[in-house]
């Protein structure tokens, strides 16, 4: 069985929510995580610290780097990259997780707001996709089936995932450019690039703060890290895919999701958004 033993990750927004649960899920097979955040002290508002996400990562029983990394700086990723390669040796997977979200329209969303959102998500996972690039290609090389995978939703380019909030979905879409555009540019080099979206609300701290979503009829995070680790644990040859989580775990099997539901017995939940 495929296994994630002595790869190493290196995972944005790692420090809570989506991308702490995929950290956990590869840390049990003994994976090393990059822990790529921002937050360094506690905040009471929003739970996860990278020092206590590398707490959380050890115990599952993998090796944690934390690592303070606003990815809209490309000297902090560049650094973040070179300290990856220095205390593991390299980067066998990309895992492009943080995002800046609001659901403004165009009116309550200024420009300070478009620039994070855009530089965060966008900018954020196309540099840290080229700085990461040299050690994935080292990676192929050396036969560990290097994987690029983004948190990012399938596009969709219908006006109604736009009127609402233009500036986050133009961001959100940005990501799965990077994915459509590196896919194929990638293929040559034997590095596979895929998206991964959940069909239900995530509860996160994030999801929580958007007003009017029942946390209660959501599922939890670990629905998506099961679902990315079935995609990395899989052949690189699969490239250029925009997944579905509960699609990922049925074609690997799991058509029984009870267990991710925030409530158990629920049926109807909170669908996530550019899903039709």
């Amino acid at each position: 069985m495929a296994s994630l033993a002595g790869k190493t990750l290196f995972i944005t927004g790692a420090s809570r929510g989506i991308g702490l649960a995929v950290a956990k899920r590869a840390a049990a097979d003994g994976a090393n995580i990059v822990i790529v955040a921002k937050t360094t002290d506690a905040n009471p508002k929003l739970p996860g610290t990278i020092y206590s996400a590398a707490a959380e990562i050890e115990a599952a029983g993998g090796k944690a780097l934390p690592l303070s990394v606003d990815i809209r700086d490309e000297a902090a990723v560049l650094a973040a990259v070179a300290k990856a390669v220095e205390i593991f040796g390299g980067i066998d997977i990309l895992v492009n997780n943080a995002s800046a979200i609001s659901l403004t329209n165009t009116e309550a969303t200024p420009m300070k707001r478009f620039d994070l959102m855009n530089g965060v998500n966008a900018r954020g996972t196309y540099m840290c996709t080229m700085a990461c690039l040299p050690e994935l290609k080292k990676s192929a090389k050396a036969g560990r089936n290097p994987q690029v995978l983004t948190m990012s939703p399938p596009l969709n380019m219908q006006a109604h995932w736009f009127q609402s909030h233009t500036a986050y979905t133009m961001a959100k879409y940005g990501m799965s450019m990077c994915t459509l555009g590196h896919s194929a540019e990638f293929k040559k080099h034997g590095i596979g690039v895929n998206s991964l979206w959940p069909r239900t609300a995530i509860a996160t701290a994030a999801m929580q703060m958007i007003p009017g979503v029942d946390v209660a009829l959501c599922r939890t995070p670990d629905i998506m890290a099961d679902a990315a680790y079935a995609i990395l644990t899989s052949s690189a040859g699969a490239t250029g895919n925009f997944y579905l989580d509960d699609e990922v775990l049925a074609a690997h099997g799991v058509t029984d999701l009870d267990r991710y539901s925030v409530t158990p017995g629920t049926t109807k939940f909170v669908p996530d958004l550019f899903i039709d």
